[in-house]
């Protein structure tokens, strides 16, 4: 009972954000300068009121946002102002691919910055400890944008030009060597920050008495690590893991960008440019709904992992 009042509370907060989310959406775009119709080109008048009543923007600003909220209740998001598509086909198409990059930079995250936290946490104080937390550190500060330039360059032409023969990829998205350096880019800075808070929980744990007791008993190292503390551990990196996800997935607009990787992200910077008022409200829409899921998603399962954690009533 007090799983399903926590689970239709989180659901309320999550609509009532969403909504807000829509409404701010639909109105600062309504301030961006420019037409969305006109761009190098100027229009005969009576063509470019068509098209403003073809899609609906010769009616007042709060008759346009009511017809709007009663379309995305329906799950229709619109059609582009620029290519003509429904918003609902061109999300589903790109978001493979951007889902694609980002699962691979999650677990790519994940895996690498969880095994550098443990061994810094093990290792505290030691050479091996500074080198982890300075490419923490790194991570933390450098941009991802940043990261896949300096990849892109490095890695990518001057490499290249060295071996005569690419090794990495620095565009698209289809051969497996292409797949590397975007992921490194898009998944470097939450590999910082699972292995700076991995390190701090597991400094936290190891000075529990229950580990203690578990060196005590005869436990080797390994196994105290990997059946006590870990677990304990890990339950601070489960919690942000959430943020950091839909971060990822929906955040590696600039990154697929440098990579010409053929992602959502492309369509968000492309409907900003060209001032396509429907794209951007449904791209929003998308990248807002999939956070909140996501929110939603990690703090129930923090609930089932953790005993501990108990869901309040109210």
């Amino acid at each position: 009972m007090a799983l399903a009042k926590y689970f239709l509370k989180r659901i309320a907060y999550g609509v009532v954000t969403l909504f807000v989310l829509v409404s701010l959406t639909f109105f600062m775009q309504q301030l961006l300068p420019g037409d969305p119709f006109i761009g190098d080109k100027n229009l005969p008048e009576a063509t470019m009121e068509a098209l403003y009543a073809k899609y609906g923007l010769d009616k007042p600003v709060w008759m346009q946002y009511f017809i709007y909220l009663g379309n995305c209740l329906h799950g229709d998001l619109g059609v582009s102002l620029q290519n003509h598509r429904e918003i609902t086909t061109i999300i589903a198409e790109s978001f493979v691919v951007s889902f694609d990059v980002g699962v691979r930079a999650v677990i790519f995250a994940f895996v690498l910055g969880v095994l550098l936290g443990t061994v810094a946490a093990i290792k505290r104080g030691s050479a091996v400890d500074t080198i982890c937390m300075f490419v923490a550190l790194v991570g933390v500060s450098v941009p991802s944008f940043i990261v896949a330039s300096i990849l892109q360059y490095f890695l990518g032409m001057k490499l290249t030009m060295a071996l005569g023969d690419p090794v990495f990829a620095t565009t698209g998205w289809d051969e497996w060597n292409s797949k590397i350096l975007p992921v490194f880019a898009l998944g470097f800075g939450s590999l910082a920050q699972i292995s700076r808070l991995t390190r701090t929980s597991m400094l936290d744990v190891l000075s529990q008495d229950y580990i203690k007791t578990a060196k005590a008993k005869g436990l080797s190292q390994p196994a105290i690590i990997w059946k006590h503390a870990l677990r304990n551990s890990i339950m601070p990196v489960v919690t942000v893991l959430g943020p950091i996800t839909a971060g990822v997935l929906t955040g590696g607009f600039v990154v697929e960008n440098i990579f010409s990787i053929p992602g959502i992200g492309r369509y968000f910077v492309q409907s900003i440019q060209n001032r396509d008022y429907t794209l951007i409200s449904g791209t929003t829409i998308f990248y807002g709904a999939f956070l909140i899921v996501a929110n939603l998603v990690v703090d129930l399962v923090y609930g089932l992992i953790d005993p501990r954690v108990k869901l309040e009533e109210g």
